[in-house]
């Protein structure tokens, strides 16, 4: 039985995570008060074939049902784990200035602004009564500069893998758009040789042909290739045994468009031949 709570701040796209996971055959409850939870994991986990259509189930829960009620899920997050079922705790996130240019444009109320807060206000409260919540999520997604379909491919990749695989997610990023903030490890290779400054190769990006021969020919590509590699090899293993199903590993170079995303398609071959890893590939600046 999986059951995949979707949490998060208020416009960061947990409608989307739940359409998207509604599309994958996952049954849906959207706003759940979090002291219903328990009830609903002890139906889940009884061995009824009236309960056999929810084998997949995905529950939304968010400050809609009140700030004071979604503090009750850090107890109701242990006392979970009494049951037999698969949790995942997704939990999205965006800067401030995003939520409000989201909240501006669709003209929506946030739902601390009923009590009156100005709603810049309003989302610095919402942050900050979540934060002990997101420490229990497995995963983090920043959707500060993901649209709606970037963020629909990134929910499929992180839970549609292998039940007995650990999901890793490369992404290449551009330093200049700024840092992604829910990497379990990022890697800067600023420092390598910039095909930006070569003009035959200044605009296509690190998946072509020629910028490939460029990098190739530049030893000390190779050897940070070799160094995450290693570092990567090396450390991945102990986080499997520690239990951890996901690990996000960005890779970043100035504009996101030769460095990073030839470096991300290098350790994605790598790691794929590993039978025990799902890797997934995102270029966030590509395509901007």
């Amino acid at each position: 039985m999986k059951l995949i709570i979707v949490t998060g701040l208020s416009g960061s796209g947990k409608s989307i995570a739940l359409n998207t996971l509604e599309d994958e055959g996952y049954y849906c409850i959207d706003n759940l008060l979090p002291s219903l939870l328990l009830n609903f994991a002890d139906l889940l986990s009884q061995p009824d074939d009236l309960f056999s259509s929810l084998e997949k189930t995905a529950i939304g829960i968010d400050a809609r049902s009140g700030i004071e009620h979604l503090e009750d899920l850090k107890k109701v997050f242990r006392e979970l784990q009494k049951f037999e079922i698969e949790l995942t705790v997704i939990f999205l996130k965006a800067d401030i200035d995003t939520l409000l240019k989201r909240f501006n444009e669709t003209r929506r109320r946030h739902p601390l602004s009923k009590n009156g807060l100005p709603l810049k206000e309003a989302i610095i409260e919402e942050e900050t009564r979540l934060r002990t919540i997101a420490s229990y999520a497995d995963i983090k997604i920043d959707t500060t500069q993901t649209n709606v379909h970037q963020l629909r491919q990134l929910i499929k990749d992180r839970i549609t893998g292998s039940n007995d695989n650990v999901s890793l997610l490369f992404q290449s990023f551009g330093y200049k758009h700024g840092t992604p903030h829910d990497s379990d490890f990022i890697f800067d290779v600023r420092c390598l040789p910039n095909p930006h400054w070569e003009p035959d190769l200044r605009w296509k990006p690190g998946l072509d042909e020629k910028v490939i021969e460029f990098l190739k020919k530049h030893k000390e590509v190779e050897e940070m290739f070799e160094n995450i590699k290693i570092f990567l090899d090396r450390w991945i293993p102990d986080f499997v045994e520690s239990n951890r199903s996901y690990i996000n590993i960005s890779i970043g170079c100035t504009g996101g468009y030769h460095r990073s995303v030839y470096l991300v398609e290098k350790l994605v071959k790598h790691f794929r031949s590993n039978s025990k890893l799902e890797v997934s590939v995102r270029h966030r600046e590509l395509g901007k």
